[in-house]
Formats: C-alpha cells, structure tokens, sequence
C-alpha cells in the first residue's frame, strides 16, 4: 500500500480552513496535519483564496522558501496576469474553487507531491501565451530566457563543455577574458553551482546546451 501524502492547509477565514479540511479528511490518499503542528513539515500545502493577491503570492513564496513542501493554489477567481505570478512564486497546481471536489483535489495533491503539475487545461493554453508574450517582448530583447540562462551564458557553457579554457572562450568570442570569469562567476552564484564542472552538467541535465 502506497504511503499518504501528508498536506498542510492554509486559509484566510475559519470557514475555508474548515471546509477544505473536511474535504481532505475523507481522502485515503492524503493525511492532513494540523494547522498548530509546526513540528512536522507537510509535502505538499494547499492555499486557499478567493482571488490571487499579494498576500496570497507571500504565502506561496513562504512555501518555496522552505524548500520542501509543494505549493497548490486553490482560488475563487483566477487572473491570467496574476497565474503567472503564482508560477513564479512556485505554485505547483492550480484549482479552481468551484471545481475542487475532494476527489479532483486529492489527485492534484498526489500529482503535485510526485513533481508533476496542475493547471486546468482551459488556463494552460493562456497561461503559456502569457509566458511566449513576456519571453518575446520583455526578457528576449534584454537578452534573457526563461530558462535561466542569457545566450552569452549559454555559448560560454558549451565552450567549456567543449573543453576551452577561459582565454580561448574570450578570443572565440570576442570579450575579455575578465567578462568571460564574471559570466561564469554569476552563473555559478545565480544557480548556486560549486565550479565549472558542476555548472556544465547543471546546464546539460536541464537541456540548456
């Protein structure tokens, strides 16, 4: 038998506490510990809200901070703006209240505490247009990606994954060879990668060169 996902609710008012906790007691696939429990860390918590404010985006950046429990956002209303916000604050499923049933928010919650994802399939198409729009117009002109790294990051990656040393990555590309160690040196404290080493095999396991 496999183990129960162990799930933390977070609410604004008694009522929505109370109301998604029942929900989450009648499912087999999921333990739901107590709010005052501080002593253990749930896999996966779950927000409730009614719309996708600042509060709502501190909440789920508390929960990314902590780095161990998976965030799922279960509003009232949901703003395509404000889902990419959610997205970047960490949010792993997104639930529309009205379609919260305790059997569709068990399943997202094992989903979620597995890695996988959830948004609903009608948002997932805005929401991925919302994303090609900010990449196009705002971050691809300034010369940066969603994948975390710049172009000129990832051409000085490849070249020390090619085996180059810093002063034949400056000359094949035209910097210094000062720019060339600051660009490694941001990478590596951006990603938090502990040489050059791990910054080539971070950058070829997340398909970046």
């Amino acid at each position: 038998m496999e183990s129960r996902t162990s799930v933390g609710v977070r609410a604004r008012d008694p009522v929505s506490q109370a109301g998604v906790s029942s929900q989450l007691r009648t499912s087999p696939e999921v333990s739901l510990l107590a709010s005052d429990d501080e002593e253990l860390t749930p896999q996966v918590v779950v927000v409730v809200v009614d719309v996708i404010d600042e509060e709502a985006l501190r909440t789920l950046r508390a929960i990314q901070r902590g780095g161990t429990a998976r965030g799922v956002l279960v509003a009232t209303e949901i703003d395509e703006q404000k889902l990419v916000s959610a997205a970047e604050c960490g949010v792993a499923g997104v639930v529309r209240r009205s379609e919260a049933t305790p059997d569709h928010l068990a399943r997202v919650i094992v989903s979620v505490a597995k890695g996988e994802g959830y948004v609903p399939a009608d948002l997932l198409g805005r929401l991925l247009d919302q994303v090609g729009r900010l990449q196009g117009r705002v971050l691809g002109p300034r010369g940066l990606y969603f994948a975390g790294l710049s172009s000129r990051e990832k051409e000085v990656l490849r070249l020390v994954a090619e085996g180059y040393d810093t002063s034949a990555i400056a000359t094949r590309l035209a910097y210094s060879e000062r720019t060339i160690k600051n660009v490694l040196h941001d990478v590596m404290t951006r990603l938090q990668l502990r040489n050059r080493s791990h910054a080539v095999a971070y950058a070829l396991r997340h398909g970046l060169i």
